[in-house]
């Protein structure tokens, strides 16, 4: 029962990196710039997980990468620049303001 709850475990890795990362988006007809994009993927993957991980430390949510690029990195933004500093204004709407 372990070695198959595993299996769907392992089977949902790979589901959250082909349809929340898009390890299998392979558009350039070349070689190199194929292999850039899915290692890109794959760094972008562990650090998602590391992240999840962290995330579920303090709390029971998200449990995985999607929904914490959809809670925590898809939000529009505000970035002013000056000459000593760049601030990111965050809106005050956003409903998982308290995950940041």
């Amino acid at each position: 029962w372990k070695l198959y709850c595993m299996r769907g475990d392992s089977e949902n890795r790979i589901k959250e990196l082909k349809h929340d990362l898009q390890i299998d988006r392979t558009s350039c007809t070349a070689f190199l710039p194929n292999q850039f994009r899915v290692l890109l993927a794959a760094a972008a993957f562990v650090l998602f997980q590391e992240n999840v991980a962290l995330a579920q430390e303090d709390r029971a949510e998200p449990r995985d990468s999607g929904t914490l690029r959809v809670r925590l990195l898809k939000i529009g933004a505000t970035v002013t620049e000056s000459v000593r500093r760049i601030v990111v204004s965050m809106p005050s709407s956003h409903p998982c303001t308290d995950l940041w």
